[in-house]
């Protein structure tokens, strides 16, 4: 048992727990009761098919239809679209991990429950097993529409990690094009129109115009300097930390034969 000093939360609570487990397999779920022990056979058997992470789904949820089901079944729909891993129930807890995928993921924040997805960026594979959604027996949830948005930050933060983490130039520079260009083709236009002549009080006939131009142009200068920051960030992560920006499953070697003493 490990007891933390304080309540820090979810995510903290479940890297305590893979930091400290041994074994290959690493099995994680609620202690409210709203989770079945005998159905961890059944994210075991599909953890012995070959699969890396065997993932819960509540099929028959029985939380509330406005509060608890709409809301996430509109998450899933959307975190299954940007991340790319065809999951109904990403935000239950119980689930069967082989160690070595823990090993590749470092959790922050709320994204316990992106664990999958990050574990995607691997190239894990997943499976979906139905678990069993008994009432809660005492306490209440603290989940509900409030945390709504907090989700949605973690789907936009789950689609950028995946996709330009080791490439935030990506991602800003593109940003940084668009406004860069926009910018100077409005500067460049109205300053044509001041040098022929064309306008005579530029600044009261055109200054929202300008203001415009003037910040799509430091704005597109801003997103490439966040993404130069942003890949030397990178590299001083990966370079500082010793991490590799893959995962090996499997080495096989060819054997030479060997003569026959």
């Amino acid at each position: 048992m490990i007891r933390l000093r304080r309540n820090f939360g979810q995510t903290a609570a479940l890297s305590a727990g893979f930091d400290e487990a041994q074994g290959n397999v690493i099995v994680s779920l609620d202690g409210d009761l709203q989770h079945a022990p005998e159905d961890i056979p059944a994210l075991l058997a599909k953890i012995d098919e070959g699969y890396d992470i065997a993932s819960g789904w509540r099929k028959d949820r029985v939380d509330n239809a406005l509060t608890r089901k709409f809301p996430s079944r509109i998450a899933n729909w959307l975190m299954a679209k940007l991340s790319g891993v065809e999951l109904r129930d990403f935000g239950t807890t119980f689930k069967a991990y082989r160690a070595e995928v823990l090993k590749e993921i470092n959790l922050y924040g709320e994204l316990h429950r992106f664990i999958p997805a990050l574990a995607s960026f691997y190239g894990a594979r997943i499976a979906e097993v139905p678990i069993r959604n008994t009432p809660r027996l005492a306490g209440g949830s603290h989940y509900g529409l409030g945390r709504t948005f907090n989700v949605l930050f973690d789907i936009l933060t789950i689609k950028f990690l995946l996709k330009y983490f080791t490439r935030p130039m990506h991602f800003f520079g593109r940003l940084g094009l668009v406004g860069f260009v926009l910018g100077s083709l409005i500067l460049g236009a109205l300053g044509i129109q001041k040098l022929w002549g064309w306008e005579h009080d530029m600044l009261a006939e055109h200054g929202p115009l300008m203001v415009l131009g003037g910040l799509l142009l430091l704005g597109g200068l801003m997103m490439f300097s966040t993404g130069l920051l942003g890949e030397v960030l990178m590299r001083t992560y990966f370079e500082s930390q010793g991490r590799r920006i893959y995962a090996v499953r499997e080495i096989r070697c060819r054997r030479e034969p060997v003569a026959p003493a």
